[in-house]
């Protein structure tokens, strides 16, 4: 399993940000930041928060509890009109399971009906 290290420095380079840019979002050096992905630093609690709504990921995805993220496929490309699937995937994540649940019988019932021509 990645460390939270690993994970948040691939979430950066997925995304071709440089390290000062999430340093600044952060409110900390790039150097403080780049000890936290080489781990020489400890990542604040803080830190894994902040980091999760700014990639639109789970703390759980982070911290290891969860595998959901698809990593590095391209789900920052256009899935519909302005919406890219890394968007679609946030919206889900914030559901209540109950919702999650409704949203996947939602889903198969739409493939379940004929197409209109």
């Amino acid at each position: 399993m990645k460390e939270l290290r690993e994970k948040i420095r691939e979430l950066r380079e997925d995304r071709d940000i440089k390290q000062k840019t999430i340093a600044d979002y952060l409110g900390v050096s790039q150097q403080t930041y780049s000890n936290y992905e080489n781990g020489y630093r400890e990542i604040p609690t803080w830190v894994v928060t902040a980091l999760a709504k700014y990639y639109k990921v789970s703390t759980d995805y982070l911290l290891g509890a969860e595998t959901g993220y698809l990593g590095s496929t391209n789900l920052k490309k256009l899935y519909l009109e302005n919406i890219t699937m890394h968007d679609v995937m946030y919206d889900i994540q914030q559901l209540k399971r109950n919702e999650r649940k409704d949203l996947v019988k939602y889903i198969r019932y739409l493939k379940s009906i004929e197409p209109s021509k």
